[in-house]
Order: structure tokens, then C-alpha cells, then sequence
């Protein structure tokens, strides 16, 4: 019996002294490691193979995946996503921008969503060398206060009236996002006859700083931004003249859209503008302001886009 006990004992004792040896012989949950290379207790789900987060982003991504095609920007003033989608695989990126002006200029979105559909459906559209960049609301508030969301549909189907809409040319802090960037910035600024707020400081903005940290990082080809209204594409500058691709960037698009082209928009001064901001920064960009604020003009626009995709192409 004294022997038996024994011999219990000396089991139990290696057993014991085993588990402290080796903990990974008696721990069989295949979905969980305890430890990452700094020591630093971590549970990772082995499922997906990496130590981000489930949709492959870091906290430190300029866009953060969401599927195949939508990348998140960041986030607006009133916390709402700023989604960015890319078309092609190539080393030439071309940027589309609509909806700065939220609400006030939906249908600039509504025509970033139709160049969407156009490119899903017409993937041969993009020549290889290119990839094209859409960011279809850049402030998503401003469009929040006019179609309670990011449905367009009510608004195609029911323009609203353009008195109704200014409200939402403003993001949640009730700033002008085109008056925030950094050329010419001022914290009050001029829309028409009326004083806008340009932000606190230059960039001030969650929607215009997310935008620059893009544009700093991947550094595009060329930018195209949509507003309305004049019916026009004009050239961006910053104090240094118009860069020469600029001039072929707005030649190459009005002659196939068929809108008139202007050197600059001088119907009143602007602060903080967008394209000028890309100017200064040396990256060709323009400013295509649609017709009216309820139509896209998209037979135009179509053939602008394409006729910048081709000019591109290698």
C-alpha cells in the first residue's frame, strides 16, 4: 500500500512538473496563441494568419480594407465613414472626388456612384497601366443633413430645392471643407457673398486631413474634383502659374465632355481650395463643376473620364 502511494505521488509529480515544462503538450485550443514575438500577451485567431485586425488593416493604414474594392478613408466631423474605391491594378493612379459639398452638390456624388457602376460593369474601360481612385463622398455629413443618409435615390427621384440644401454644404462642425485646405487659407472664408468658416486651422478637418494623408502617401498622377455649379472645368493654380499637364488635364477633358474650359474660377476669391491646395503640391488637378445641382450629365462626364483614363494609358 506504502509503495502504491508512492508511486501515485511520482506521477502526479511529473505530470505536475511536465505541465510547467511544457504547456503547449497539454493546451490543444488550435485557435489561440497566448504570446506575440514581444512577449506581450495577445489571443490571435489563427483562422485568418495574421495578427491584424479581421478585414487585413492597421491602425496605422492610410485606407482600411473592407472588401475587395471599398477601403475605408477615415472618418467624417459626425463620425460617419468616408469609404474610397479603386478600379484597376495599375502604377497610375487617377483620382476622382465628389461630394465635398455634401448635400449642397449631391449630384456630384451621384455621379462618382455612376462611374462606379460604369467601371464595374467595363472593366476593359481602364487600361492596365492605370488604377482609378473614387472617393464618392467626401463629406458624408453635409449629404446626411439633406437625404438622411447616403441614399441618393429620394433626391434623384425628388430634387429638393437648392434653398433647402445649403445646410448641408457644411460637414458637422459646420465648416466649408473647400475652405480648409492649405492654399490661401483663412478661417473665414467666401462662398458667393456669404462669409463660410474655413476651420479652426489649415487641414482642421477630420474629412480634409484624410484626404491629404492619401494624396501624400500614394502621390496620384492626376485629381479630379466634381462640384456644382457653373458648367465648366477649370485649371488649378496656387501663386506659381498652371502646371503644364494641368493645362492638358483640363484641354483633354472639356474637349470631350464639351464643357467650356476656364485658366481659373474667378467668380469670387476662394480660401483653401481643394485643387489649388493639389497645385502647390505639384500634382495636376481640376475642378469640374456640373451644370446644375440636380442632374449628373453623365454622356459629358463619361466622356471626360475616358478621355483621361486613354490620355494616360500607356
Amino acid at each position: 500500500m506504502k509503495n502504491t502511494i508512492i508511486i501515485i505521488l511520482l506521477i502526479v509529480a511529473i505530470l505536475v512538473g511536465g505541465y510547467f515544462l511544457f504547456p503547449n503538450l497539454f493546451n490543444n485550443d488550435s485557435n489561440t496563441d497566448t504570446t506575440d514575438t514581444a512577449g506581450q500577451v495577445k489571443l490571435i485567431d489563427k483562422t485568418t494568419e495574421t495578427t491584424e485586425t479581421k478585414d487585413n488593416t492597421n491602425e496605422n493604414d492610410v485606407v482600411k480594407s473592407i472588401n475587395g474594392t471599398q477601403t475605408l478613408l477615415g472618418k467624417s466631423a459626425g463620425g460617419r465613414d468616408i469609404p474610397i474605391y479603386q478600379y484597376g491594378t495599375g502604377d497610375t493612379e487617377i483620382l476622382l472626388v465628389g461630394g465635398i459639398h455634401g448635400g449642397y452638390a449631391w449630384n456630384t456624388s451621384k455621379l462618382a456612384y455612376e462611374t462606379m457602376d460604369y467601371l464595374e460593369t467595363n472593366p476593359t474601360a481602364i487600361p492596365t497601366n492605370i488604377k482609378v481612385t473614387i472617393v464618392p463622398v467626401l463629406n458624408p455629413d453635409g449629404l446626411n443633413k439633406i437625404s438622411g443618409g447616403d441614399d441618393l435615390s429620394k433626391l434623384t427621384n425628388n430634387p429638393p430645392a437648392l434653398a433647402d440644401t445649403i445646410v448641408g454644404r457644411f460637414n458637422a462642425n459646420n465648416v466649408d471643407l473647400n475652405r480648409n485646405f492649405d492654399c490661401d487659407w483663412q478661417s473665414k472664408g467666401l462662398w458667393q457673398n456669404k462669409e463660410v468658416s474655413g476651420g479652426n486651422e489649415v487641414f482642421s478637418e477630420p474629412e480634409s486631413q484624410a484626404i491629404k494623408n492619401y494624396i501624400d502617401t500614394e502621390k496620384p498622377k492626376a485629381v479630379v474634383v466634381y462640384y456644382s455649379a457653373a458648367g465648366g472645368v477649370f485649371s488649378s493654380s496656387c501663386h506659381t502659374g498652371i502646371l503644364p499637364e494641368t493645362k492638358i488635364l483640363t484641354k483633354t477633358y472639356a474637349t470631350a465632355s464639351g464643357y467650356p474650359s476656364y485658366d481659373e474660377f474667378s467668380a469670387y476669391e476662394i480660401t483653401g481650395d481643394m485643387v489649388n491646395w493639389l497645385a502647390s503640391i505639384n500634382i495636376p488637378a481640376i475642378s469640374v463643376l456640373l451644370t446644375d445641382h440636380n442632374t449628373t450629365e453623365w454622356t459629358k462626364n463619361k466622356a471626360g473620364i475616358e478621355s483621361i483614363l486613354n490620355y494616360y494609358a500607356k
